[in-house]
C-alpha cells in the first residue's frame, strides 16, 4: 500500500513568504569594479563569486570602499531578524495533525512540563520530561499499542518553522522505508515545546525499541527551518546524549527531506541488526553528491 504525500503547511500560514526584496550578488571571476551611482565609492565584486550558487553561506560578498556593501548588511539583518523570530513563532499544531492524517498516519498529542513558549525557552529542562497528565495517558494506553519498534516523537523545539515545513516531507519518504521493512510504529506523538531528551521519557514508559525525535533546530542566519532528527536504541532516562545518533539540517537547502530519510533509515536498520546506538554506531555510508563540480577549476 503507498503512502500518500504528505503536504507541507504553506510558508504563508507561519509568517515568512520567499523574500524577493534582496537582489543575488552577481559577478564573474575577475570582474571589474564598478561604481555607485551619485557616490564616489568603488563596490567591488569578489573573485570567488561564481561560487555563490552553489551555497546560500555568506561567501563571495564584495565590498563598497573598505566596508561591507549596504544589501550584505541588510540581508544580515533581515537574516538574523528571521531567525529571532522563528524562536518566538507559535507552533499550529492541528494543521499538522490534520496534514498528517490526510496521509494514513495516527497522532497523540503529548505535553511537556512546559506549559508556554516563555517557559519553555527560559527552563529547558521542564522541555525534557512530560506532564504529569500525559505522562499517566502514555501508562494507561501503553497496554493497548504494546512493545513496538520505534515511536516518532515531533515537537517545534526552538524552530516550530522546522516542524511545519519539513517534517512531512521526511515522513512522506521515511515511513514506507519502514513499513517495507516490518517495523511497527506507534502513532506519532506530538509535543509542542519539546527538547531533545523528551524522547528518553517516552521511549521508557512505552518499553519502545527505537525512538526518533524529530524537533525544530536552533535557527542560524539563512536557515530558519532547519530540523533535527535524533534516534536512540533502548531509550530510558539515563540515556546521554552520546547515546544518540543525528541527522541534521533537514531543509531542502541543507539535507533535503528525501535524502535524510534514506539516511535516517539506514541508520535505524544498522541500529536495529547491531542493537546499539549513539558514538558506537557509525555511519558508513556514501557522502551527499557535491552540488559543484569536483574539479573546481571548471567553475571559472
Amino acid at each position: 500500500m503507498s503512502t500518500p504525500s504528505i503536504v507541507p503547511i504553506p510558508a504563508g500560514r507561519s509568517g515568512f513568504a520567499p523574500d524577493s526584496s534582496v537582489s543575488p550578488i552577481v559577478g564573474s571571476v575577475g570582474q571589474e569594479a564598478r561604481p555607485i551611482e551619485e557616490s564616489n565609492t568603488q563596490a567591488t565584486v569578489d573573485s570567488w563569486s561564481a561560487l555563490a550558487r552553489y551555497t546560500s553561506a555568506r561567501i563571495a560578498l564584495g565590498r563598497a570602499g573598505g566596508s561591507a556593501r549596504t544589501s550584505t548588511l541588510l540581508d544580515f539583518r533581515l537574516s538574523h531578524a528571521r531567525a529571532r523570530d522563528a524562536v518566538q513563532m507559535e507552533f499550529h499544531v492541528d494543521p499538522l495533525c490534520a496534514a498528517l492524517g490526510r496521509s494514513g498516519l495516527e497522532t497523540a498529542l503529548v505535553e511537556t512540563a512546559a506549559a508556554d513558549r516563555r517557559t519553555f525557552l527560559v527552563r529547558p529542562d521542564l522541555g525534557r520530561r512530560l506532564a504529569p497528565e500525559s505522562r499517566a495517558s502514555l501508562v494507561m494506553r501503553r497496554g493497548k499499542w504494546g512493545r513496538r519498534d520505534l515511536a516518532i516523537i515531533v515537537s517545534d523545539g526552538l524552530s516550530a518553522l522546522a516542524a511545519e515545513r519539513q517534517v512531512g516531507p521526511v515522513l512522506t519518504h521515511l515511513i514506507p522505508l519502514l513499513r517495507a521493512a516490518g517495523w511497527t510504529l506507534y502513532p506519532i506523538f506530538v509535543a509542542p515545546f519539546g527538547r531533545v531528551k523528551l524522547q528518553d521519557e517516552i521511549g521508557e514508559l512505552l518499553v519502545a525499541r527505537h525512538t526518533l525525535m524529530l524537533v525544530g533546530e536552533r535557527p542560524g542566519l539563512g536557515s530558519p527551518d532547519s530540523l533535527g532528527a535524533y534516534f536512540t536504541f533502548t531509550p530510558r532516562a539515563a540515556c546521554t546524549d552520546a547515546d544518540r545518533n543525528c541527522v541534521s539540517n533537514i531543509r531542502p537547502e541543507g539535507y533535503p527531506p528525501k535524502a535524510a530519510a534514506q539516511k535516517l533509515a539506514q541508520l535505524l536498520f544498522e541500529s536495529a541488526r547491531r542493537g546499539i546506538s549513539g558514538v558506537a554506531l557509525k555511519d558508513t555510508g556514501d557522502e551527499l553528491p557535491l552540488p559543484f563540480p569536483a574539479d573546481t577549476r571548471a567553475i571559472a
